[in-house]
């Protein structure tokens, strides 16, 4: 039993700080939203940022 205490304890989840991939969600949305305002024919290239950004502020991934 104190092999398990001694060597599972350190597998619990910890918080991750997940602010700047918000930040870089935003942003991204903003950009998307100018795009689409702007009819940039590139605005597709947009969304990876947008959707690893939104992924990795949930801490999904």
């Amino acid at each position: 039993m104190y092999y398990f205490r001694k060597n599972f304890t350190g597998m619990e989840t910890r918080k991750k700080n997940t602010v700047l991939w918000w930040l870089l969600f935003f942003a991204s949305t903003a950009a998307l939203i100018a795009a689409i305002v702007a009819h940039w024919e590139w605005l597709t290239l947009i969304l990876p940022f947008q959707c690893t950004a939104f992924v990795k502020g949930m801490d999904i991934m």
